[in-house]
C-alpha cells in the first residue's frame, strides 16, 4: 500500500487549459503531494446529453498538456471503464490499487454540486477534499456540512490562482475562429486545430 499523498483532479477537460494545470500545481506544492493524477471523465454523469469531444481526444489533450510536468500523471481509468464516471467508483479502484492517501481536488463550483453526486459520504471516507477557490464561486459550507457531517474535518480549503479560464469559453472561441493561445498549452491548441475540434 502506498502512503504517499496523491492528488486527484478529475473533469471533462474539454479542453484542458491553464486554469486546470495551475490549480493542480498550486495544490501539489501547498500540500507537498507526491504527484497529481489528472483523470478525464469517460462519461460525465452531470453532463449526459451534452456534446463533448470524444474521450480519446480529451485524453490525448490532457497528456499533451501534462507532458512537461514530471509530477502530473494522466490516467485513463475512467475512460477505460464503460458507463458513467462516478467519483466514488474511481476512488475505490485507486484504493484497490494500493493508493490510499488521496486528496480529491475540486473547484468551489464542483464542491457546491456535491449533493448531486453519488455516494458522497463514501467519497469522504476514501479521500480528503481539497477545495480551490474560483473567481465568482461562493460555497454555502454550513448547508453542505448539514447534509454531510463528515465534510468539515475532511475539507482543506486552498486559495487558488485567479485564472478565469473556462473550457466552455475556449470551445466558443474556437467555434468563432478566435484565438485560444496563452489560455491552454500550444500543444493542445495544435491538437484542436489538427483534429478540427469544436468547429
Amino acid at each position: 500500500m502506498s502512503s504517499a499523498p496523491i492528488g486527484i483532479l478529475g473533469g471533462t477537460f474539454d479542453p484542458i487549459h491553464y486554469g486546470h494545470l495551475a490549480i493542480a500545481e498550486e495544490v501539489r506544492v501547498a500540500l507537498r503531494l507526491d504527484r497529481v493524477l489528472i483523470i478525464p471523465a469517460g462519461e460525465q454523469p452531470l453532463k449526459i446529453g451534452k456534446h463533448m469531444a470524444p474521450p480519446e481526444h480529451r485524453l490525448a489533450m490532457a497528456r499533451l498538456a501534462c507532458a512537461d510536468n514530471p509530477f502530473f500523471e494522466v490516467s485513463s481509468i475512467e475512460i477505460d471503464r464503460p458507463g458513467p464516471s462516478y467519483t466514488h467508483v474511481t476512488l475505490q479502484l485507486l484504493h484497490d490499487q494500493g493508493l490510499e492517501n488521496l486528496y480529491l481536488i475540486l473547484g468551489a463550483d464542483a464542491l457546491a454540486d456535491l449533493p448531486r453526486w453519488r455516494e458522497t459520504p463514501r467519497i469522504l471516507t476514501l479521500a480528503r477534499i481539497v477545495v480551490v477557490s474560483r473567481p465568482g464561486a461562493a460555497i454555502d459550507l454550513p448547508a453542505l456540512a448539514e447534509m454531510f457531517p463528515a465534510l468539515p474535518e475532511r475539507l482543506i480549503p486552498i486559495e487558488g490562482p485567479r485564472l478565469d479560464i473556462s473550457s466552455t469559453d475556449l470551445r466558443q472561441r474556437v467555434a468563432q475562429g478566435r484565438p485560444i493561445r496563452y489560455q491552454t498549452p500550444d500543444a493542445v491548441v495544435a491538437y484542436i486545430e489538427a483534429h478540427g475540434l469544436y468547429r
